[in-house]
């Protein structure tokens, strides 16, 4: 009736993935690349004025 048995401990929690775990994938990294070059590439256009 009185069972002192531990109880098991609580599963522990999963680690968070934030924003560095996303920034680490390489598919994802390529197209901020390619993003980040056609928003340079047409911003020196507009500075330049061709």
């Amino acid at each position: 009736m009185n069972d002192h048995t531990p109880a098991p401990p609580p599963p522990a929690p999963a680690e968070p993935r934030g924003c560095l775990f996303a920034l680490s994938q390489p598919p994802l990294m390529l197209f901020l690349t390619v993003v980040g070059g056609l928003i340079f590439g047409t911003s020196v256009y507009d500075l330049i004025g061709w």
